[in-house]
């Protein structure tokens, strides 16, 4: 399944949780799927993602997934990186604050500890999608930009500095 179509399951499974378990479960299913489309851009996705695409596929430490597994398992290709990565940005922005919510809302010390720690898995994989979103403006930003037919002998005032 395209990464964005999982994205969108995502936050609809997100918006549709009714316990704070279910919270901090779709928090880790957002967090696997962060790995996972980190994992495809490190092995298919644009030469300056894969750095940090490599990084996000190594953030966070989820609990032991059912017999279904993570949502994350059924991608098969990130058509779009950069609005995956958009997509994904705002998956794990809503999933932050889900999880404020449920952290501040809960006398349960375990509960408490679980959203902490999924805030700072969900906090580092936006870290880095924002860094590749970076990456990429820069290269469209370079593509986008008329070559310098000077290359190097024009001056700051556009003239031959020898003249």
């Amino acid at each position: 399944m395209e990464a964005e179509r999982l994205i969108a399951l995502g936050r609809q499974a997100l918006a549709e949780s009714g316990t704070a378990q279910d919270i901090v479960a779709e928090a880790w299913q957002a967090q696997a799927l962060a790995q996972a489309i980190g994992r495809h851009l490190a092995l298919c996705g644009p030469q300056e993602l894969r750095g940090e695409a490599r990084g996000l596929s190594e953030i966070g430490e989820y609990p032991a997934w059912g017999s279904g597994g993570p949502r994350a398992g059924r991608l098969t290709e990130v058509a779009d990186p950069c609005g995956s990565l958009t997509a994904l940005g705002e998956l794990l922005g809503e999933v932050g604050i889900a999880l404020v919510g449920v952290a501040c809302a809960t006398d349960e010390e375990g509960l408490y500890w679980q959203c902490i720690e999924a805030i700072d898995a969900a906090d580092e994989s936006s870290d880095r999608v924002r860094g590749m979103l970076r990456r990429l403006a820069v290269r469209d930003g370079d593509r986008a930009r008329p070559p310098d037919p000077a290359r190097g002998r024009a001056g700051p005032s556009g003239r031959d500095p020898s003249w």
